[in-house]
């Protein structure tokens, strides 16, 4: 499985952008696709996960009823909206996929496979 994501930026507080990590190779293998993010300094932070049959989402307490991650069934992509963003909020974001099923979403050591990142810089 090989992942790809886009979509980072520079924006001002209160501002929105949208992060995707499209999937190729053996997609369809694919139980769960997230978000972790990590600022300078700090350890990778999970932000929200997904199934890849999209029925089931969980966020991190830090961007719930900010963040929305969704599933682009045409598009074997995952989407990050990102909605009234703290200068908190940057960090480089990694999106991440998992073959099988499990519960330990927000560990890192969850997820088998990685993407590059993308930067996130919001200013205040």
């Amino acid at each position: 499985v090989q992942l790809q994501a886009s979509g980072g930026g520079l924006v001002q507080a209160g501002g929105s952008l949208r992060l995707s990590c499209t999937a190729s190779g053996r997609a369809s293998s694919i139980y769960a696709t997230g978000w972790f993010r990590q600022a300078p300094g700090k350890e990778r932070e999970f932000v929200a996960a997904i199934t890849w049959s999209g029925d089931y989402t969980y966020a991190a307490d830090s961007v719930n009823g900010r963040f929305t991650i969704s599933k682009d069934n045409g598009k074997n992509a995952v989407n990050l909206q990102m909605t009234s963003l703290k200068p908190e909020d940057t960090a480089v974001y990694y999106c991440a996929a998992v073959t099988t099923y499990g519960t330990s979403w927000q560990h890192a050591y969850t997820w088998e496979y990685w993407g590059q990142g993308t930067q996130v810089t919001v200013s205040s």
